[in-house]
């Protein structure tokens, strides 16, 4: 959908302004009409921006705003509003508290648009590398509807969650990632320092050598003599892996991977599932229409594919189709969560499915991120012991026939 910058009369004829996706322009203006407001302006924005070489750098350089700065920035918003303080008031006072130079750089300009007239939402969505859209989306139903104390804590705890959940998977991802690691860094260490040490007894010796020492002699002399290609050609690989997954069809395909590696690929899909489903349900639940909230949940999930399959849900919908049958068709969830939703759709009550679904998905990712390491752990003895079996009969045959010879 087109996103459109908009500026309307609310019914006590204060002016807002701000940025939200819809079908079209007609359909955004009936639906701040049915909110009691006034459309004054309503522009689409251009898909494509340009960027100064000071932003560009900025971009560049300026410290990341991580889900940790937003949760105590959404904590404290919560605490300064409930408290009664006025709104630029507060903000200015987090301005010179935060920590974090990006966040605090961003809010200072959130302050100025504010005096200016701008709504929050829309001072918001002006830094879209530092407030996602669901989160400005959010602030924006908590103006319209007075409750903007209730949002911010919403927001807390669903970035609390999300850490929590990205947390777990790299803490389990981080065991074999250490192994992998250590297992290339001893084949080059010996491949670079042991062999060749070896390989001038043998030689010296002038025995016929037994075929896996030759073979680790020819990979020896290989990494000896090439290895400014190989180090070129690596840091070439890395190079290129990263421009790639910067690129929309390179980060498509490496999302859609990663969900069907063994043992973890299923742990990945099933944590953005419950992602998905706790940032839909927030949305739901605050009151943003269903299209509009599968579409802010698709880029809150930050898988390309994923993200996918969320918009063919929201197309079905759109085509008149049930929530539950279209969740069918893109084949992510299991029968028993399209039966959860189903009767989420039958009562009337498809909040508290998704709440269930979220809980359910995070007590499978649990549970399998507790077994992940007794699953991982025969797989690196059995590639450990493989290599040690190699080098052993690579190295150590030949210095036994030395030694029977020398008998």
């Amino acid at each position: 959908m087109p996103l459109y910058r908009y500026k309307i009369r609310d019914d006590q004829g204060n002016i807002h302004q701000g940025e939200s996706e819809a079908s079209s322009a007609e359909a955004l203006a009936a639906l701040f009409q049915s909110q009691q407001a006034i459309p004054l302006d309503i522009v689409e924005v251009p898909a494509g921006t340009s960027l100064s070489l000071e932003k560009l750098l900025n971009i560049r350089f300026d410290a990341k705003v991580t889900l940790d700065d937003l949760n105590l920035y959404c904590r404290q918003m919560y605490t300064l509003i409930n408290a009664g303080v006025p709104l630029i008031k507060a903000l200015r006072g987090l301005v010179a508290t935060t920590r974090n130079p990006s966040l605090a750089k961003a809010l200072n300009d959130v302050v100025e648009n504010l005096e200016a007239g701008m709504e929050l939402s829309g001072c918001y969505s002006r830094h879209p590398r530092v407030f996602p859209a669901l989160f400005c989306h959010m602030v924006q139903v908590g103006e319209v509807t007075g409750k903007l104390d209730q949002v911010f804590i919403q927001l807390a705890v669903y970035f609390e969650r999300e850490k929590e959940t990205i947390n777990r998977v790299k803490s389990a991802l981080r065991y074999p990632t250490f192994v992998i690691v250590a297992i290339l860094f001893a084949v080059v260490f010996v491949s670079l320092f042991v062999i060749p040490a070896f390989e001038r007894v043998f030689a010296s010796a002038g025995s016929n050598l037994p075929l896996a020492t030759r073979i680790l002699m020819g990979l020896s002399s290989f990494m000896q003599n090439q290895w400014p290609l190989l180090l070129a050609g690596s840091i070439l690989m890395v190079f290129v892996v990263r421009r790639t997954l910067k690129t929309t069809k390179g980060r498509y395909l490496w999302d859609q991977y990663k969900l069907k590696i063994p043992l973890v690929g299923s742990i990945i899909l099933r944590a953005t599932l419950a992602r998905f489903s706790r940032g839909f349900n927030m949305s739901y639940t605050a009151g943003v229409p269903l299209s509009q909230a599968l579409g802010l949940t698709a880029r809150a999930v930050s898988n390309a594919y994923v993200g996918e399959k969320i918009e063919m849900i929201r197309n079905g919908i759109e085509r008149g189709e049930s929530l539950t049958r279209s969740a069918t068709k893109t084949g992510m969830f299991t029968p028993l969560v399209l039966q959860m939703l189903a009767v989420g759709e039958e009562s009337g009550s498809v909040d508290t499915m998704l709440e269930d679904v979220a809980e359910f998905y995070e007590r499978e990712v649990d549970y399998d991120l507790k077994n992940l390491s007794s699953a991982i752990e025969p797989i690196m003895i059995v590639i450990i012991g493989a290599m040690v079996l190699v080098l052993a009969l690579g190295v150590f045959l030949p210095m036994w026939n030395l030694a029977s010879i020398a008998r």
